[in-house]
């Protein structure tokens, strides 16, 4: 069963005059699911399991004269325990995003605004390539991603908005010894002596890159009661192969049956030439690493509830 709430609201207070909350629109969509199968002398075979998830948005927007202050929170994570494995990430997620605005023209129906946008990833507990390996491969911070990006941002209308920074510093963290040795997340790795295990030269635990950052961000009721979300993301560092461009692709349909039901589904593609994936032969023998595409789906049916405005990036 999923849980899908939304409380809602909207307030703000001005030095020596009166409340006036109709600048800011504030909000929050949460979700919580849980499913059990649990099998006794099934014929047809299957294994008992167990899944846990939650998911949630928030976001406050600040909108006035010639101003705009956007900021959103995004927070996912999920658990699933099959047989007699361990517990098994399937969704870790932080996001923090701010975008300030300035639009260059007083008419009242202006759609080019300079903007500047800090956004930052990371995720909350280790991950494994498998249940019950000992070795993580992620953790919170390890990586962490931060981007700065200034430039212009272009709101077709209000469901269509591009935003292009040719001047953007994307900076990955990698806070722990034993993946920053390994250059893990494209951070420098360490030196090795000649056995291979003393460490000459420790890794680095940060890179830093500049170059350019395009986000396309559509968000429309397509039909009655079926809304579309899609983020498009994408970076070219300047300084080391501009033409290999990381990829990141949300996107989110919701679809209301009535008052009380919806179900939601969710996508998400990333192509990061700097991330190196381990490759395995038929045997599953590792065979080397190199950058892959990376996907992930989501699909809820659960119950919902709204107050107040509508929700808005």
């Amino acid at each position: 069963m999923l849980l899908l709430f939304a409380v809602l609201g909207s307030g703000m207070a001005q030095d020596a005059a009166p409340t006036d909350t109709t600048y800011w629109k504030k909000g929050f969509l949460g979700t919580a699911s849980f499913t059990q199968v649990s099998l006794t002398n099934w014929a047809a075979g299957g294994q008992n399991s167990i899944s846990l998830g939650g998911y949630m948005t928030t976001f406050a927007n600040y909108a006035r004269d010639r101003n705009s202050w956007e900021n959103y929170l995004e927070l996912g994570y999920g658990l699933i325990k099959q047989g007699d494995a361990d517990f098994q990430k399937t969704n870790d997620k932080i996001n923090i995003v701010s975008k300030f605005g300035r639009k260059m023209s007083q008419a009242k129906d202006g759609r080019l605004y300079f903007s500047s946008l800090i956004d930052f990833r990371t995720q909350f507990a280790p991950g494994f390539s498998a249940p019950g390996d000992e070795a993580y491969i992620s953790k919170f911070m390890a990586p962490g991603y931060a981007l700065v990006a200034t430039g212009v941002d272009i709101k077709v209308n209000p469901s269509f908005s591009v935003n292009f920074a040719p001047v953007t510093g994307k900076f990955t963290f990698v806070n722990d010894g034993r993946l920053a040795n390994a250059g893990a997340f494209g951070v420098e790795g360490a030196v090795f002596d000649t056995d291979g295990v003393t460490v000459l030269t420790p890794g680095k635990k940060a890179r830093a890159e500049l170059g350019s950052f395009l986000k396309v961000n559509y968000k429309k009721e397509v039909v009655s009661n079926v809304n579309i979300e899609s983020r498009l993301e994408m970076f070219s560092n300047y300084l080391n192969n501009p033409q290999n461009i990381d990829v990141n692709w949300e996107n989110i349909i919701i679809l209301k049956v009535n008052e009380w039901l919806s179900t939601s589904f969710i996508t998400q593609l990333i192509y990061d030439d700097d991330i190196k994936i381990a490759q395995f032969d038929e045997a599953g023998v590792q065979t080397g690493a190199g950058p892959r595409v990376q996907f992930k789906q989501l699909f809820g049916i659960g119950l919902t509830l709204k107050v107040g405005d509508k929700l808005k990036k």
